[in-house]
């Protein structure tokens, strides 16, 4: 899924790779956490996540951040219509036992 940005990457191969392992080093974060998430929907979370980590092109997105766990996060990105709506329709029978990704983790137990 990171194909996209191979010639010119800010990321090395191996954060490409974790990006598509269902446990990565990058987040400590399992797509699987609410029983297997189908392939079709992975692939879009994979992507996204190359995005983030790859694209060279973010930066009049980035936004700083006062959190103790990052300095920066990227905000309103403007994507294509036709990539959200084919998201939601390789999602929508999927779960996740989470309202909102972006806080309220218990990382005690890793």
């Amino acid at each position: 899924q990171c194909v996209l940005w191979k010639d010119n990457a800010c990321c090395t191969a191996n954060t490409s790779q974790e990006a598509h392992q269902d446990q990565s080093y990058l987040y400590n974060f399992n797509w699987d956490h609410c029983g297997v998430m189908p392939d079709k929907c992975k692939r879009h979370f994979i992507q996204d996540t190359c995005l983030y980590e790859c694209s060279p092109n973010l930066g009049p997105w980035i936004d700083q951040a006062d959190t103790s766990w990052r300095k920066e996060r990227i905000l309103h990105v403007p994507l294509c219509r036709e990539d959200c709506e084919q998201w939601w329709e390789d999602c929508q029978d999927a779960f996740t036992c989470k309202v909102n990704w972006h806080k309220g983790w218990n990382w005690t137990t890793g």
